[in-house]
């Protein structure tokens, strides 16, 4: 389980990580004075870290815990990736396109990518994959919410985006918590 579990860890890591920086760093703009500016910092801060955590533990760790079932060759992932890619780009010319309301856009982008999580967790029996699709998911719909309601696009995107940015970034560094170094060697 291994190598297995520390391949799995280290791609779906920097994965977790780059697409939390986007999420930050993309939906951190439309905030009042140095809003836009310390969040984008400390966001690519704390990606920093936890790349450096990324490579101790492809260098020097074990993972523990619970190994991709299928990995991300298996048809199952590529199917859920291919659904997630549809759902994404279809439900995004609806809505900017077709219906004009971009404030439902990144609370959409978080609602998809949190379907495609717990869907994935399930798929792949990893709970803290499906804990992150429920956090993610749950961000999205409070994005809806206050759209719906006429709050701020900012306000709208810093709950469903860089929130969601925050949930990636957590559960990398959870995973990197349950990492441990390897026994040594004589």
């Amino acid at each position: 389980m291994g190598n297995q579990a520390r391949a799995g860890m280290i791609v779906g890591s920097l994965v977790g990580v780059l697409f939390g920086l986007v999420f930050i760093e993309v939906n951190s703009g439309g905030l009042p004075g140095n809003g836009p500016l310390v969040l984008r910092l400390a966001g690519a801060v704390v990606a920093a870290a936890l790349l450096a955590g990324i490579i101790w533990v492809a260098r020097n760790g074990q993972v523990e815990g619970e190994v991709p079932s299928g990995g991300f060759a298996g048809r199952r992932y590529w199917n859920i990736v291919g659904f997630e890619g549809l759902a994404l780009f279809g439900g995004l010319v609806l809505i900017n396109g077709v219906l004009g309301r971009t404030e439902y856009a990144v609370p959409w982008i978080a609602l998809v990518v949190g379907v495609h999580f717990i869907v994935l967790g399930r798929a792949w029996r990893i709970s803290l994959y499906a804990g992150l699709g429920l956090a993610q998911t749950v961000l999205g719909l409070a994005g809806f919410v206050l759209a719906a309601t006429g709050a701020a696009v900012a306000t709208v995107n810093v709950v469903a985006g860089v929130l969601s940015g925050v949930a990636l970034y957590t559960t990398v560094a959870i995973g990197l918590l349950k990492s441990r170094p390897s026994k040594v060697r004589a």
